[in-house]
């Protein structure tokens, strides 16, 4: 059975140090960035997928916890990957212990690529067919992360075609602010468009003027041109 040094112990010997300058800066582990405190050691994504290949079915889900709890951002990444395949592969109970997992942590799951890498795969595809009200509390958080991991799960509710709760929780945002959340607003609600265009500009109608900029932007990325400046100059 492995255990969580062994997982350590090999992205230890896949670091680089180089890299590690540049996730750092990516990612604002920085003074005043919104990963200050944050750790990386340089290991790249595709990697630590290659390591949570290895380990999702011999480490077992506790270590797995023990893992996100990490200073060191890439072990965070991993211990989310190896839980999106336990998710993936487990019966209801298993999935049930990786999503009350993952709601237990989310103060650990503190940066857009761990909310984005857990969120729409976990959190979003658990609450398909149970109560959703738990999304409704991260949205009302005071913490920005437990607010995106709202938001980007319902990217699952999406793609199963029900866009209610995208609306009714970038309602709730429409105001937040951090220029997170209004990404990530802005992103489901374009991937609202994607499928029903009509429904996205339902929306949009009278809220865009009162939208953050970045948000209304990322919201209208796929419109025409001339749609897009309508809309960024108010004439819509």
């Amino acid at each position: 059975m492995a255990t969580t040094a062994d997982v350590r112990r090999e992205l230890a010997g896949l670091a680089d140090p180089e890299r590690a300058k540049g996730s750092s800066r990516f990612l604002q582990m920085v003074p005043g960035g919104y990963g200050e405190g944050d750790t990386a050691i340089g290991v790249s994504v595709p990697e630590q997928r290659g390591v949570a290949a290895r380990y999702w079915r011999e480490l077992p889900l506790t270590e797995t916890a023990e893992l996100l709890t990490s200073g060191v951002h890439e072990e965070r990444l991993t211990a989310l990957f190896i839980l999106v395949r336990k998710f993936a592969k487990g019966d209801e109970v298993e999935r049930g212990e990786v999503f009350r997992t993952v709601l237990t942590n989310t103060r650990h799951i503190n940066n857009w690529d761990l909310v984005d890498s857990s969120a729409p795969y976990i959190v979003g595809p658990w609450l398909i067919d149970k109560d959703r009200s738990v999304l409704d509390r991260l949205a009302g958080s005071e913490l920005v992360w437990d607010r995106r991991i709202a938001v980007m799960a319902t990217f699952a509710f999406i793609k199963a075609g029900d866009f209610r709760w995208t609306l009714r929780l970038s309602e709730k945002l429409l105001r937040d602010p951090h220029d997170l959340v209004h990404k990530a607003v802005g992103w489901m609600l374009r991937e609202v468009g994607n499928r029903d265009r009509a429904a996205e500009e339902e929306f949009l109608a009278g809220r865009y003027r009162a939208m953050p900029r970045v948000m209304l932007r990322y919201a209208i990325e796929k419109f025409e041109p001339q749609r897009r400046r309508d809309y960024l100059t108010g004439v819509v």
